[in-house]
């Protein structure tokens, strides 16, 4: 976890202290709305359907067990008694009052929290996987570079203001669990004759445009990163558009001008800069890791790893928890737990207070004090002794957080919909709900294998449904809520996998026969791609059926027990899939409606 030092937390707190006078200003009349909007944006607040919304900054999905207690106290004090986490690696309250805000914002700055460019066209969170540090097939430690571009980009003054909001991944491994391909710019760590670098691919994005990242550099060395990313930015700022949002995020710009022509722009700006003052020195890099507090492992682990083994020989339910809520880690007897917050009937991603109270409590009964949140809206526990690992499973079902569908079609991401957000066309967690009801049954789902399933209320696509096996995005017709399929998204190549104990060693073998060359994950986005309509959009009513109609089909033709729905879409196109849906009497009501499709 990384620590703040002296100038860190005097930053945090004159922000508070500058926000906190310009919220009086406001409430007081002295600022117009829209005055004020551009202030509350650049600190993370929103005004949603019911209530102000504020998104607190995890940076690169990193919190300790303090911070996660500090969030439960604000979740009592200020909102309804939980959080949501998103699809950044962030935490959101929905129900906050406009007036509270700068005393949240000064309580979660007493455990080095903040809201800075959790909004805004600025530089955004900087993502990662959500293994990183521990992964077993992990080239580099991401986190360290993530903190440096962290620093880099953090109010600066030359990007504060870009044509849209900009986001970066950042993925240290073999695998991509950092969906670098949909990113704004996503970096692949590389090595190239034993110097180490990145791949940078830029203008991928979902929303109304999804877009996935072309390859625009293939190695950068990691001296050059940060000149390398000013230089992106900096071609982006002069000719990204200001005239229409929806054509001003830099995938368009990407597009417009064609990847060849952006990577020369963008070259011609890094010989101005290459070389110069945000060059990265070795001595920064060891400084900024030396502010991180790193665990100190146990060696001692043939214990460990036969209790581990023993319990799972003697418990079933243990095991099938462990075949897909434990992933391998870098040191031997020690793993990686994900702690699934998509039981049935709670909303994907949301936790409650007493929920986060335990976990933190968890973290140091088993753990370092240390934890993640993931892009799939889980919390991950990096570092448990396998030793623990039955025990730590027996304390989670009794908060109802041991659910063992990490991977599956039940593991739904979810954005918080119509119910919260102004923005969108229909709600979400209904639907959720509906779907996790129906494929209830663990047999069946494991029995379906990998299936990732993404819900978003909107086009903005807050839910990635562009990038699920199976998505789902709520539209308007007419004041009414329907919904659109897609299928055979991916966030990432061959593999947008979760390693889960019993998929890690074809995982870490598929993910190493591509080597480290520079072309192994093709020109465009890490092997990401972008789901497919199938036709006219659905009533509520009638999606759980359609999925249920989806995976019989795929449950019919796929060639083995091993090919996955995606995997099976991408070989058979989505006739199959098309057919089998709308053949059915059910669905007669959707292609009688409308033919539109909504892209």
């Amino acid at each position: 976890m990384y620590i703040y030092d002296e100038i860190d937390q005097r930053l945090v707190e004159q922000r508070v202290a500058q926000f906190r006078g310009q919220t009086q200003r406001f409430l007081k009349g002295q600022l117009t709305e829209e005055e004020f909007r551009v202030l509350r944006l650049q600190n993370g607040l929103y005004i949603q359907r019911h209530a102000p919304m504020l998104r607190v900054a995890i940076p690169y999905g990193m919190l300790t067990s303090k911070q996660l207690r500090t969030l439960a106290y604000v979740a009592r004090r200020w909102d309804k008694g939980y959080g949501h986490l998103t699809t950044r690696q962030n935490i959101q309250f929905n129900w906050l009052r406009l007036e509270d805000a700068p005393d949240v914002l000064a309580k979660l700055a007493t455990v080095q929290m903040h809201a800075i460019q959790t909004s805004g066209n600025c530089i955004r969170n900087t993502t990662t996987d959500h293994f990183a540090g521990v992964a077993a097939d992990e080239l580099i430690n991401p986190l360290v570079w993530c903190e440096i571009i962290r620093q880099w980009s953090m109010l600066h003054p030359e990007f504060a203001f870009l044509p849209r909001k900009f986001k970066i991944a950042v993925s240290g491994s073999m695998t991509d669990r950092a969906a670098v391909g949909v990113h704004d710019i996503g970096l692949q760590a590389v090595e190239r004759n034993g110097i180490f670098g990145f791949r940078v691919f830029v203008g991928g994005g979902l929303g109304r445009t999804p877009i996935v990242g072309k390859l625009i550099k293939p190695f950068v060395e990691w001296q050059d990163l940060l000149t390398y990313l000013q230089a992106t930015l900096r071609v982006y700022n002069l000719h990204g558009r200001r005239d229409n949002k929806y054509k001003a995020r830099i995938k368009i710009l990407v597009k417009d001008l064609t990847p060849e022509v952006f990577a020369h722009e963008v070259d011609a700006q890094w010989q101005l800069i290459k070389g110069g003052p945000d060059t990265v020195s070795e001595a920064f890099v060891t400084s900024i890791a030396g502010k991180f507090r790193w665990p100190e492992y146990d060696l001692d682990t043939e214990i460990s790893e036969t209790f581990y083994f023993s319990q799972l020989s003697a418990d079933t339910k243990f095991n099938r928890w462990s075949r897909t809520n434990v992933h391998p880690h870098k040191v031997s007897g020690y793993a990686s737990v994900t702690i699934s917050l998509k039981a049935t009937g709670a909303p994907p991603g949301d936790i409650s207070a007493d929920q986060m109270d335990a976990v933190a409590d968890l973290a140091e009964k088993y753990g370092f004090g240390e934890l993640r949140i993931s892009h799939e809206q889980n919390i991950i526990m990096p570092d448990v002794r396998k030793s623990d690992l039955y025990m730590l499973w027996q304390e989670l079902q009794l908060l109802s957080l041991a659910t063992p569908n990490i991977g599956f079609i039940t593991d739904i991401i979810a954005c918080p919909g119509g119910d919260y957000c102004s923005l969108a066309n229909a709600v979400t967690l209904p639907i959720a709900e509906a779907i996790q009801s129906r494929f209830s049954d663990l047999d069946y789902i494991y029995d379906i294998g990998e299936l990732d399933l993404n819900l978003s209320g909107c086009m903005n696509s807050c839910g990635h449904h562009h990038i699920g096996h199976i998505g789902i995005l709520g539209v308007d017709k007419a004041g009414e809520e329907w919904y659109q399929i897609t299928i055979g998204g991916r966030q990432s190549g061959a593999l947008d996998n979760h390693l889960g104990h019993g998929l890690a060693h074809r995982a870490r073998a598929d993910a190493g026969a591509g080597g480290s060359g520079t072309d192994s994950a093709g020109a465009n986005g890490a092997g990401a791609a972008i789901g497919r309509v199938i036709g006219p959009s659905f009533a509520r009513e009638q999606i759980p059926d359609v999925i249920s109609r989806l995976i019989n089909t795929y449950l019919r033709l796929r060639d083995s027990e091993e090919e996955r729905f995606v995997d099976a879409v991408h070989r058979l196109g989505i006739e199959p899939f098309k057919k089998d849906v709308y053949a059915d009497p059910l669905f007669s009501k959707s292609l009688t409606l409308s033919k539109e499709t909504h892209v």
